[in-house]
């Protein structure tokens, strides 16, 4: 009789690995501690809420996050699936309703016959025979941190991450502001505030004196490179913005018929466009603070804040240290890891993770092998990056080209422009997976 798998934490990794498993007929107890123990940045009660960003990245495959959500297709993932039905207009970004999805995704969880879901905290993993998919994220609970630090036997690793302001839309005066997409792709689906050179000094001005919530000595500085602070990125010369989430690139002011000297975009947060978020602006001024100086802006002098940008810690393992390209723990065989915790960053390297666990876990529990992916595609470079990177040094890493194996070296490849050398390692990662899915029955 096939045991019945425990997946700890019901974000977008727990979530994912839940619903594989189960659709191939194992049994699977799905523990969330929320909403009887919270955490500092989740909204709502429900599983699969994305509390950072509403978007999933580009769909465009020459990007990273597009052959990632290809791959995904390819692979049946059930999370990707729900988020299509609460896409909000954002030109080539798959961006989605966040409270709808989670809604959803806690509704198709609670209906499923195969799942259980059990409201309580785990506090220490199961016995050494119960499989387990640990999906606890970057915010797992202190006390379930502690004691993955005996298990490991290493200190859990961390580093602190943040989160954008989101407006209220109703507060926003869409005369000072405009509509479009940067080079025009797609409908006109951000709101732009332009800025002149005076502004945009102005601003950063305002934002390297302004007051940050503190951390503790030992821990200042400790960012994801990723997803620096806003004011973390203006500290580093007055121009960084400009050339970071502020770029003007590709975007041309109606009125002026220019193109502005910097721009910050909001994107749709939500279906009924109600919400709008600042794209790239994750800061941890403090509140009062970023109402002062966010109101500064051309069309925010009223704003409201739905919420205000937060900072937050991030809890992960050293991965290289303890997983196989896997997933699994090289020390306990009915033991995987997915998600944030797992050393993946980013929404959908998560959901990749889960998917891949929950697959891996339903091999082993079957008796049959467990497969790595190929080097070739997305998924299979990123798990197998995470599990043989450098230890000594490790952070969280998001999909990037770079972790592919190169396309043979020849005259015509030589030639190619780097999108084009992206979009042939795209289609050699989606065929490479077709075939291996088909191979291997995975």
């Amino acid at each position: 009789m096939i045991p019945t798998v425990q997946v700890i934490g019901a974000g977008l990794a727990g979530s994912e690995a839940a619903l594989q498993m189960a659709d191939r007929g194992i049994r699977v107890k799905l523990y969330e501690m929320r909403p009887q123990t919270g955490t500092e940045i989740h909204e709502t009660p429900f599983a699969g809420e994305m509390v950072c960003s509403n978007s999933l990245g580009s769909t465009e495959l020459h990007s990273a996050s597009g052959l990632l959500k290809a791959e995904l297709e390819l692979l049946g993932s059930r999370f990707l699936q729900t988020a299509a039905q609460f896409r909000v207009p954002a030109g080539s970004s798959f961006s989605v309703d966040r409270h709808q999805l989670a809604e959803n995704m806690e509704s198709t969880l609670a209906a499923h016959p195969g799942i259980e879901m059990i409201r309580e905290e785990t506090r220490e993993l199961p016995e050494t025979d119960v499989p387990v998919i640990v999906a606890t994220g970057p915010l797992t609970s202190p006390v379930f941190a502690r004691h993955l630090t005996r298990f490991t036997q290493r200190r859990h690793l961390f580093f602190y991450d943040a989160t954008s302001p989101i407006i209220r839309s109703d507060s926003i005066d869409f005369f000072r502001v405009f509509r479009g997409t940067r080079y025009d792709k797609g409908e006109a689906d951000f709101l732009n505030i332009p800025l002149a050179e005076g502004n945009y000094h102005a601003f950063v001005s305002e934002l390297v004196k302004a007051e940050t919530v503190e951390l503790p000595d030992f821990e200042k500085g400790i960012f994801f490179e990723a997803c620096l602070p806003v004011e973390e990125i203006a500290r580093r010369g007055p121009m960084s913005l400009a050339f970071g989430p502020m770029k003007p690139v590709g975007l041309k002011d109606p009125r002026t018929g220019h193109m502005p000297f910097a721009a910050i975009q909001l994107r749709r947060d939500n279906i009924r466009e109600t919400l709008y978020q600042m794209v790239g602006f994750q800061t941890r001024l403090k509140w009062k603070e970023q109402k002062r100086i966010f109101r500064t802006l051309p069309g925010l002098e009223a704003a409201e804040f739905e919420r205000f940008g937060r900072m937050h810690r991030n809890t992960y393992i050293n991965a290289p240290l303890i997983l196989d390209a896997t997933g699994r723990a090289r020390r306990r065989d009915s033991l995987f890891f997915a998600g944030q915790i797992s050393g993946v960053e980013g929404y959908v390297e998560s959901i990749c993770s889960g998917l891949l666990a929950g697959r891996q876990m339903s091999r082993h529990l079957t008796g049959r092998p467990l497969v790595p992916l190929p080097g070739e595609t997305a998924c299979g470079a990123l798990l197998d990056y995470v599990s043989s990177a450098e230890w000594k040094n490790f952070r969280p890493t998001k999909f990037s080209f770079g972790l592919l194996a190169p396309l043979e070296l020849s005259r015509e490849s030589r030639k190619l422009s780097k999108r084009e050398r992206k979009e042939q390692l795209a289609q050699r990662a989606l065929e490479t997976l077709d075939q291996w899915i088909r191979r291997q029955e995975f």
